[in-house]
C-alpha cells in the first residue's frame, strides 16, 4: 500500500512538473518559425507551432495568371506542408522540454502532434 502511494506522489510531482513547464511551451511554441511551399516556391507560407498561419506570399507571376483553381490549390498544399512542419517542429520542441517526465498519455499525444509517426490499429 505504501509503495502505492510513493507511486502515486511521484506521479503528482510529475504532473506539477509538468503544468509548470506548460508556460513555457507555450512561449517556444509560438516562436517556432516554420515555411511550407508548393509549386516550386510559387507559394510560400509560413506557420509557426501553435499552428498559426502567419503569412502568405504568392509569386507576382502565378497571380498574374488566370488559372485560378491552380492558385487554389498550391496556397493549399502550401498551408498544409506549413502545418505539417509546425507540428513536427513542435513535438520535437516539446519532447525536449518533457524529456525524461514519463508521464501516462504523453507518447500518445506525442504521436498526434507528429505527422510522420503513425498510430498502430487496435
Amino acid at each position: 500500500m505504501f509503495k502505492s502511494l510513493g507511486n502515486i506522489a511521484n506521479l503528482m510531482k510529475q504532473a506539477q512538473e509538468m503544468k509548470s513547464r506548460m508556460g513555457e511551451m507555450e512561449a517556444k511554441f509560438a516562436e517556432i518559425r516554420v515555411k511550407g511551399s508548393a509549386g516550386g516556391g510559387m507559394v510560400d507560407v509560413e506557420a509557426n507551432g501553435q499552428q498559426k498561419i502567419l503569412a502568405v506570399r504568392i509569386d507576382e507571376k502565378l497571380l498574374n495568371t488566370d488559372d485560378r483553381e491552380m492558385l487554389e490549390d498550391l496556397v493549399a498544399a502550401a498551408t498544409n506542408d506549413a502545418l505539417n512542419l509546425a507540428k513536427q517542429a513542435a513535438a520535437e520542441q516539446m519532447a525536449e522540454i518533457t524529456g525524461g517526465m514519463n508521464l501516462p498519455g504523453m507518447e500518445d499525444m506525442m504521436q498526434q502532434m507528429n505527422p510522420t509517426t503513425t498510430n498502430p490499429s487496435p
